[in-house]
């Protein structure tokens, strides 16, 4: 099996270590290029950063040499973990090279001819990628760490119900943040009830990627989010407490049955076979015992219940790293070689 040579952009970071992780033995996909920022480029990998993931890096990664974030002829996929701070323009620069960028970063998600993907929800908008302007190139988004998880809860109570207003309280993990990100010393024995920027993402992302594709554009699900997100002493794994008004009536019964039904293995190398689960017992899900599912790619709900104010409301939880960041990377640059967007095939 001929594997596709990849490149990894913000190495060095956490989302970066994430996707060295899980790109390490691929069957697919091979890592021959690295990329950081100034201070790390020329030094091994391996000194130029902390290891945080649980396996142990491979040695052949350790020893490669940090480049630029510059286009190269030895890739075809950039998986992009790069700061917010300088995606935007070195994501564009990769794409108009001819090469396929996967951004986790949030620089892109909105634009209209650039999808915003989580390929059980909305692989369909991958069509979006035949309207950008890069000529052998493009750049495909996954969704915000916490949207992920609410948006795969949402899109069986979508297609089933319809919903009209959703009210979501976040409680984020620390690894969502970076490293070194919370100190110590703000975080433990304490809840932090502000995350830049994280309520206008939850609030808009769910829009478009519930949206549905029309020709060249995406009309937005049209719905009323309202978020509240707050960061807690876990090391991975964000939790939602979510409330939901549908626009038709519904029993317990017929919404798990809707959320546990719709998903299917994509029979892809990091698809989970269960993509959401549901939890009968009411201390479930937690992010100790559920983070990990399916090698942190399931979503865990659980505590369905009437809410007095909207209809019906629920808990759930996704691991923010894997599923919510470069686990779903990962899955995107799959779909595109399974449906025939990356030139390349495997032989």
């Amino acid at each position: 099996m001929k594997k596709i040579p990849v490149c990894v952009l913000g190495a060095t970071g956490m989302v970066g270590q994430k996707f060295i992780e899980l790109l390490s033995n691929h069957p697919w996909f091979e890592i021959t290029f690295i990329c950081a920022s100034e201070k790390s480029q020329g030094k091994k990998y391996k000194d130029a950063m902390i290891w945080r993931m649980d396996t142990p890096l491979s040695e052949k990664i350790a020893n490669m040499i940090i480049e630029p974030c510059v286009p190269s002829n030895l890739f075809r996929i950039a998986f992009s973990g790069l700061d917010s701070n300088v995606a935007g323009q070195i994501e564009e620069d990769f794409a108009k090279s001819g090469k396929v960028v996967i951004s986790n970063s949030k620089n892109h998600r909105m634009d209209q001819d650039v999808p915003l993907v989580i390929p059980e929800v909305n692989g369909d908008h991958l069509e979006l990628v035949k309207t950008q302007k890069y000529k052998n190139g493009m750049i495909v988004t996954n969704p915000n760490c916490s949207v992920i998880g609410l948006a795969m809860a949402l899109k069986p109570l979508v297609d089933v119900f319809g919903v009209e207003k959703i009210h979501v309280v976040t409680m984020q993990a620390v690894s969502g943040a970076g490293y070194p990100g919370v100190s110590s010393f703000d975080i433990l024995d304490n809840v932090i009830p502000f995350i830049s920027g994280e309520e206008e993402k939850v609030e808009t992302e769910p829009l478009k990627i519930l949206g549905t594709l029309c020709n060249t554009t995406i009309l937005p699900y049209k719905m009323t989010i309202s978020a509240h997100c707050n960061r807690v002493a876990v090391v991975n794994g964000h939790m939602a407490c979510v409330s939901v008004k549908l626009k038709k009536n519904a029993n317990s019964f017929d919404i798990v049955q809707a959320m546990t039904s719709h998903y299917k293995d994509l029979e892809l190398p990091s698809s989970p076979k269960v993509p959401l689960q549901y939890f009968e017992d009411e201390r479930h899900p937690q992010p100790k015992l559920h983070r990990n599912l399916e090698k942190g790619m399931q979503v865990s709900v659980g505590r369905l219940r009437k809410c007095p104010l909207l209809d019906w409301k629920f808990a759930l939880l996704s691991h923010n790293t894997v599923r919510g960041a470069a686990g779903c990377a990962l899955l995107n640059a799959e779909l595109l070689v399974k449906k025939g967007y990356i030139k390349e095939v495997l032989k």
